[in-house]
């Protein structure tokens, strides 16, 4: 992606070549602000605190993560320690998992003294695999896009519904939601995407709408509520989110307010995909319902909000009584019965054991947990 002419990834390693650059989200849209972090303390923080945000990010920044550790201490015990210390920061994504893992099995393998080297070589590979896979997503929800313009009358727009950020952002580069998008706009196809706030980080408000309006992708902001009444009247062709961990059975986990999006295009005889990386897919469980940990973050993203007043000052303000307390479940999953296919790297599935493994044949023997 492009800011201001200059093409960005969103995590890169620095010229000092040990340390990591990222783009604080914290910030956007009023400022982009690039943060150097250089200790696996940094990095947890930057998971935690969501400096990072998007499965496929956190599971990048992990692992770069573990490399910085392998620099410090390149020891068994280190190598599980930081295992640990990262797993624990957002523990619903499922990426973060999978790169964690896929470090620590090749590092595992190799002498002490090569581990350091060979992590930030694994790590910059997971970078540049990522890149790819959000690419071939991209083609192929573009075939999907292209069907619903070929039966619109010439000039109409083809409508998209996004929820979250699930786009350039969430990844190292393209998004997954949002690369059928930018892949259509690059070959002439009329897009116009309906970007969900997503209460209560807005991550729609401030992530995807910056990005729509870097990219030059007519879009319209609308509450979270509002989903259903476009798509009664006609408004919406299709949905289209992300994911941070599908189910080996076709359930989708993303974030909170997804599954009333799914309810409300079933109800409407809308289209809903969901867009996703393999490496998002947890072969090791089936009920996403039952199984899937819902991580609780605080109330206070719930009662405060962030934004520029009229000054241009970025503050905080709350929005509620302070003696309110306020639930905050991230995400919810949205059973595979309301999917109307996973769009991956090899193709459209049908969300559904079946429709997966026909794509992924490797895991046909994978046994739940």
């Amino acid at each position: 992606m492009k800011v201001a002419d200059k093409h960005y990834r969103t995590i890169w390693l620095n010229e000092d070549g040990w340390s990591v650059d990222l783009i604080d989200q914290r910030w956007l849209p009023h400022e982009l602000r690039v943060e150097t972090v250089r200790s696996v303390d940094a990095i947890a923080t930057a998971i935690r605190d969501m400096w990072v945000r998007g499965a496929p990010l956190i599971g990048v920044t992990a692992a770069y993560g573990v490399a910085m550790r392998m620099r410090e201490d390149a020891s068994d015990a280190a190598l599980d320690a930081v295992w640990d210390v990262l797993h624990e920061t957002r523990p619903t994504a499922i990426n973060l998992r999978w790169a964690l893992d896929a470090m620590r099995r090749h590092l595992r393998k190799l002498p002490e003294a090569e581990r350091a080297e060979a992590a930030y070589k694994r790590a910059a590979e997971i970078a540049d695999e990522d890149v790819e896979l959000n690419r071939n997503i991209g083609r192929h929800g573009l075939e999907i896009i292209r069907k619903i313009a070929a039966g619109k009358k010439p000039g109409e727009p083809v409508n998209i519904l996004t929820h979250c950020n699930a786009g350039w952002l969430a990844t190292v580069d393209y998004g997954t939601a949002t690369s059928p998008i930018y892949l259509a706009m690059e070959e002439g196809i009329s897009v116009h995407v309906y970007v969900d706030e997503t209460r209560p980080r807005n991550q729609g408000a401030q992530l995807t709408a910056w990005e729509m309006a870097g990219h030059g992708v007519p879009h319209t902001l609308v509450v979270d509520n509002a989903g259903g009444h476009l798509m009664q009247h006609g408004m919406v062709d299709m949905v289209i989110v992300g994911t941070d961990r599908t189910t080996a059975e076709g359930d989708v986990c993303n974030k909170i307010g997804t599954y009333l999006k799914a309810l409300a295009a079933r109800d409407n005889g809308v289209p809903f995909y969901v867009a996703l990386p393999s490496p998002t897919i947890d072969w090791t469980v089936r009920d996403g319902v039952k199984e899937i940990p819902i991580e609780e973050r605080s109330g206070d993203e719930v009662s405060l909000v962030w934004g520029k007043d009229e000054t241009g000052a970025v503050r905080q303000v709350r929005i509620s009584p302070e003696a309110t307390p306020a639930g905050n479940p991230a995400f919810d999953v949205t059973p595979a019965r309301l999917v109307t296919g996973l769009i991956t790297e090899r193709g459209v599935a049908d969300a559904s054991a079946e429709g997966l493994r026909a794509l992924f044949p490797e895991h046909a023997g994978a046994d739940a947990a």
